[in-house]
């Protein structure tokens, strides 16, 4: 009878837990993948099985892969792109993205990217599909039913293209022979908003929760790092094998590399014959690769970047959410740097935390980026500049490049909301100023909105209620509100929907009726609740605080050093608000709003006023 009681308990608390955790229907996918590389021609031929299973409430007529090697090809829409961008002058330039510039339309045959199509099936009949460059659209004999599962075969070849933008081959920099990310046909995400085929014109990405198996046959000189976990490390070698294991290489001129990767969006691999393989083992569940040439740096500065991870993933952990896998790794590539599930690829060690983060905001949570890329890029910018912080043991503002970026973009006259399609920016220069800046100062800012300490429970929330589950910003807005007790979507439709901006002043002083007034004045666009902090002669301080009306509560206490006076909410509509002290005028020393910083106002000159008697 105890038994029976503490199992129903546990089964009504497993409800409870379940019930209260956001329910939105994902696709789910399997992919068993044997890859065959010839070094020699840098081609390779492949076999994919795809279990996709259709969890949606709709009937599926079609479906879409993509095919992203199809960019690396002259006339392309990504070369296209690119050339329009060097015709638009931003600052001291034209708007390129110095990696890929005009160099698609130089390459020759033998050095650009393609996948083709040899033959599909699903559930073992062929089926007729077509190419538009990087998106494959297969029309199907027969539709997926709602609640149903089906089977794709697919048999394709590919060339690696040279290295130009995240994938390829032959960096002359950091001289990796491969870099192998974007390389397979990959299916488009379908969710509640539909199919997602976005063509591949060096932008963002959007993919498909699932499992992957894949096996790559490549000469056996060659080192591999990838996502997933190494499946056969004894028969491999190369640093991966068991400790005090003899490694019994097969015969033959190539080894077959077999990697699992359970519940990732992605698979990415690198490999060369040069690699350099250190591991880290960082507690019982997790294990730190590291697969670099000092080609770019030296090997201190690439091991170092195990002694930082390692010091930073409890901080990470803390404020961010736990790391669910048992590898991370990272890979010298050939392009800069760039973030996949389990592993990043990186041309030099100076961008692994950044990459490495975006994990979290990227691999965990993996909101769809072409739409709300702000989340991933800002997020992953703002955890970095914590980080960095916690590194440098520097207690300081970190926000300040982040800030200067977006004042830099406000203004310009260039800048687009953050609703903004990732590919429909106008220019790259407003595109990066938008989603990495203005993004980071989203949640910087929130702090200031919320608190600080109510911020770091949001977005510890947000990870533990949507990770693995593609959340869009109304989904972290509404925890937020739930986390705060606050309305927050005023927020989120000022700083994410629109190009409005924070402009506060300090309007006057003067004494009235034995007390000190001072009026503040809102001439941005965009309202936002006011510290305004006055110190006085013999260094006394007072906070004044006036919480926006649309805000329906007010932050806590964050410095219970300083006595705070909380007024009645500031109106949106109102352009001047009067606060009052019993202190006399000529005691007065400074007034400031918002004395953190944190309020990205536009023009913060007239935010501070030294009183010099």
């Amino acid at each position: 009878m105890i038994k029976s009681r503490h199992l129903l308990v546990c089964l009504l608390f497993c409800y409870g837990t379940l019930g209260a955790q956001p329910d939105r229907w994902q696709q789910r996918v399997k992919y068993v993948m044997n890859i065959d590389m010839d070094v020699q021609t840098n081609r390779f031929t492949g076999k994919q099985k795809l279990e996709y299973w259709n969890n949606s409430p709709d009937t599926l007529s079609r479906v879409f892969y993509h095919l992203y090697f199809n960019a690396f090809q002259p006339g392309s829409m990504m070369d296209t792109r690119s050339r329009r961008q060097g015709t638009i002058t931003v600052g001291r330039g034209p708007d390129w993205d110095q990696r890929v510039k005009d160099r698609i339309q130089h390459l020759k045959p033998d050095e650009t990217g393609y996948q083709e199509i040899i033959s599909l099936k699903m559930n073992g009949k062929p089926q007729t599909f077509s190419m538009d460059e990087t998106i494959l659209e297969v029309k199907l004999d027969k539709p997926i039913l709602p609640k149903s599962k089906v089977v794709f075969e697919m048999e394709f070849r590919a060339q690696v293209p040279l290295q130009i933008r995240r994938s390829g081959r032959d960096n002359p920099n950091s001289k990796v022979r491969y870099s192998m990310s974007q390389w397979y046909p990959k299916i488009c995400e379908y969710d509640y908003e539909g199919w997602h085929p976005t063509p591949y014109v060096a932008r963002e990405f959007y993919g498909v929760w699932g499992d992957f198996d894949v096996s790559i046959r490549i000469d056996r000189k060659y080192i591999l790092g990838a996502t997933g976990y190494l499946q056969n490390p004894d028969q491999i070698g190369y640093g991966y094998e068991t400790a005090g294991v003899r490694v019994k290489q097969p015969a033959g001129d190539k080894l077959t590399w077999r990697f699992l990767a359970p519940n990732v969006h992605d698979f990415m691999w690198a490999a060369d014959p040069e690699f350099i393989h250190k591991t880290r083992k960082i507690r019982d569940s997790l294990t730190f690769h590291l697969l670099y040439k000092t080609t770019t740096a030296s090997a201190a500065e690439w091991e170092k970047v195990l002694d930082d991870a390692q010091k930073a993933l409890p901080f990470i952990e803390k404020h961010f959410g736990g790391y669910p896998y048992r590898q991370f790794s990272f890979i010298h590539g050939g392009d800069g740097g760039m973030e996949y599930p389990m592993a990043t690829l990186l041309i030099g060690p100076g961008a692994w935390l950044h990459e490495w983060l975006h994990n979290w905001y990227y691999g965990i949570l993996g909101t769809n980026e072409s739409l709300y890329g702000w989340m991933d890029e800002g997020f992953t910018s703002y955890a970095e500049d914590r980080v960095t912080a916690f590194l440098e043991n520097n207690s300081g503002f970190a926000f300040d490049g982040n800030y200067r970026g977006y004042a830099g973009l406000a203004k310009s006259g260039k800048e687009e909301p953050l609703t903004t399609h990732a590919d429909h920016y106008n220019t790259n220069a407003a595109y990066g100023a938008a989603v990495y800046s203005k993004g980071a100062v989203f949640v910087e800012q929130l702090g200031y909105i919320t608190g600080a300490p109510v911020r770091d429970r949001i977005l510890l929330e947000y990870y533990n209620q949507w990770k693995f589950k593609h959340p869009n910003a109304a989904d972290f807005i509404r925890i937020a509100e739930k986390v705060s007790d606050m309305k927050l979507d005023w927020y989120k439709e000022y700083w994410v929907n629109s190009t409005k901006t924070i402009d506060y002043s300090i309007d006057s002083l003067w004494e009235e009726g034995g007390k000190t007034k001072v009026r503040l004045n809102r001439a941005g666009l965009m309202p936002m609740p006011i510290d305004l902090q006055l110190t006085f002669k013999d260094g006394t301080k007072e906070l004044h605080y006036i919480p926006l009306n649309l805000m329906y509560g007010a932050k806590p206490v964050e410095d219970s050093a300083i006595s705070r006076v909380v007024y009645s909410p500031w109106k949106w509509t109102s352009p001047v608000y009067t606060i009052e002290t019993s202190r006399k005028l000529a005691d007065f020393s400074v007034v400031e709003i918002d004395p953190s910083q944190r309020m990205a106002d536009i023009d913060r000159k007239n935010n501070k006023l030294e009183l010099k008697w």
